[in-house]
């Protein structure tokens, strides 16, 4: 018989960090749990649960997932509504739980991209899936550049509107429609909340196209997914690529992609990292806490003692030289 979970009285005094997000009233922790990866039908339930009652237990009030996160597509968002129905519905109040929508989810052509369609129609999934009645927030989780910018925006605002969602994200747009949907959603009175991007000490995209400092300008909050670059920012490939390591699986991560440059900048940021008693993953995430903007990083995790490590980020020092 499966123990009832009580969660952790000290949650709030256990070490995490809360940083506001933009302007708007809502506080993220600085380190949220994202269920990318290990939280799909493939993955061990009793190890998802463990891994969630671990990462509230120790402020991680903020828990993003996807339509078609998995394997298979909606299995993430299923393990969020068994861990709901058996953990965590006494404390619905205390998460902030989002969903996307806007790749891949269904056949034909109402399962993807951005039309008002699939985008109303797959919340309605997300939300009997996850066994909730609202999103704290909803994402366009990318830029159509078929469907009229208007009707996925117009779509957000009645997204808010009928109490599905209580705020809304953009993730993955570039900067120009971002700036137009920025406008959009504050001239219909559902400002957005919050910036998805790819955020890391390898892509700094976000920086280089103008996207952060637009949130920062704007009050929008910016939360950066793939801190470690799936992994290239740790000590995992310092010596090559391990046997059982995700590169070598070669489906996000090619064994090509491990040049001797690439070899070289990781072994120079891990020389940086021991100087700052700092793993290389811990200062991977502290790097992109101390930016301009960012407001929290997603973490995956396969591990409790992973996901430990990846929380002494929250305390690590600023960086006095640029790296």
């Amino acid at each position: 018989m499966k123990e009832n979970y009580f969660a952790d009285k000290n949650r709030y005094d256990n070490g995490m960090e809360f940083e506001r997000c933009g302007r708007s009233g809502v506080l993220l922790p600085k380190v949220s749990l994202g269920f990318w990866h290990n939280f799909g039908s493939v993955d061990p339930y009793e190890r998802s649960r463990e891994i969630t009652h671990y990462a509230f237990d120790h402020g991680i009030t903020h828990f993003d997932l996807a339509n078609n996160y998995g394997p298979v597509y909606g299995s993430a968002e299923e393990t969020m509504g068994r861990l709901m129905d058996e953990d965590f519905r006494p404390y619905r109040d205390e998460l902030f739980i989002s969903s996307k929508a806007g790749y891949d989810m269904w056949p034909g052509p109402y399962g993807n991209w951005g039309s008002r369609k699939y985008l109303m129609a797959s919340l309605d999934q997300s939300l009997k899936r996850m066994k909730i009645d609202y999103v704290d927030l909803f994402y366009s989780h990318r830029y159509d550049p078929e469907t009229p910018l208007e009707e996925t925006l117009q779509a957000l605002v009645d997204i808010v509107r009928q109490g599905k969602a209580l705020y809304v994200g953009i993730s993955n747009w570039p900067l120009e429609p971002l700036k137009i949907g920025y406008d959009y959603l504050k001239a219909h009175d559902v400002p957005l909340l919050i910036y998805q991007g790819r955020l890391n000490m390898l892509d700094r995209k976000p920086q280089e196209t103008g996207i952060l400092d637009f949130c920062a300008e704007k009050g929008v909050g910016f939360i950066a997914f793939s801190p470690l670059a799936q992994g290239l920012l740790t000590d995992r490939y310092l010596n090559g690529v391990p046997a059982d390591s995700r590169m070598s699986k070669g489906k996000f991560l090619r064994e090509e992609m491990l040049t001797p440059e690439l070899l070289e900048k990781l072994r120079t940021y891990n020389k940086v990292a021991e100087s700052r008693g700092e793993t290389l993953a811990e200062m991977a995430l502290a790097w992109i806490l101390h930016q301009r903007g960012v407001t929290s990083v997603l973490v995956g995790a396969s591990s409790t003692a992973q996901l430990e490590k990846n929380l002494r980020c929250v305390r690590a020092a600023s960086f006095d030289d640029e790296i």
